[in-house]
């Protein structure tokens, strides 16, 4: 079943916010405390896949152009009023804080923006091996329990985005790899890593309160990577055949 891996990393996350909706009586202290150690391991996780990049200056790029189209749709107002809305379909009582707009864009970000989502996908897709799927799953469900008790029940509906866009890339992921050569799908996934590590540290950098970067803007800076990524592959390849022919 092609969609198994992400179907259960979707309910590995509404397990994990179930769970940690009950974990309410926590101290404000302790709840500090908490959030900011997971800030600086999102921006150490960020850091890690920054340094993926090969061509630095498709990321600085990518991010530059993402940024302009992601201010001129305004992604992050609409991604925030999406979750104003939940939080008004709910009643702000369900949530811990009151903020589930927050918790919805907060936590779509941290498991959509990723290596191993694409990964994971493009492997259930291809080979129906969901292991890398499996593995996020595990860590989405633990940190989900943990975002929730501190952010809020927005977190359970990050499941929904989450098994959109996986779903999405699993079920077209056999057209691409037949279209796309693996050389090109390396660098890809590469300088997408090293993109989506700068926005995983923006996140980080904004749990621990230092910013207010609206890094849902940043986004579309994904498919600027893979624009430039092929244009620079197919340039390369284009510049070696003349080589050769003379």
């Amino acid at each position: 079943m092609v969609l198994l891996g992400t179907l259960v990393n979707g309910i590995a996350i509404l397990v994990g916010s179930l769970l940690g909706s009950f974990i309410r009586k926590i101290p404000e202290s302790m709840k500090t405390t908490v959030m900011q150690s997971l800030g600086l391991a999102v921006i150490v996780l960020g850091i890690g896949m920054g340094l993926e990049s090969e061509q630095f200056i498709i990321v600085i790029g990518s991010l530059v152009v993402g940024v302009v189209l992601g201010e001129r749709w305004d992604l992050d107002d609409k991604l925030n009023r999406l979750g104003d809305w939940l939080e008004n379909k709910l009643g702000a009582e369900t949530n811990v804080d009151g903020n589930l707009s927050k918790a919805f864009v907060t936590t779509t970000l941290i498991y959509v923006v990723g290596a191993m989502s694409i990964l994971g996908a493009l492997d259930s897709g291809i080979r129906e091996d969901h292991s890398v799927l499996y593995t996020k799953s595990i860590l989405d469900g633990f940190s989900a329990i943990i975002f929730t008790s501190t952010l809020g029940i927005g977190v359970i509906f990050s499941s929904i985005p989450v098994f959109l866009y996986q779903g999405t890339i699993a079920l077209f992921a056999t057209q691409i790899i037949k279209v796309i050569p693996d050389a090109l799908m390396e660098s890809f996934i590469a300088e997408m890593t090293a993109t989506g590590g700068i926005m995983i540290i923006a996140i980080g950098l904004n749990i621990l309160g230092l910013t207010k970067i609206k890094v849902a803007n940043l986004l579309p800076a994904i498919l600027i990577v893979g624009i430039l990524t092929s244009i620079l592959y197919y340039w390369d390849s284009i510049i070696l055949g003349f080589g050769q022919l003379f």
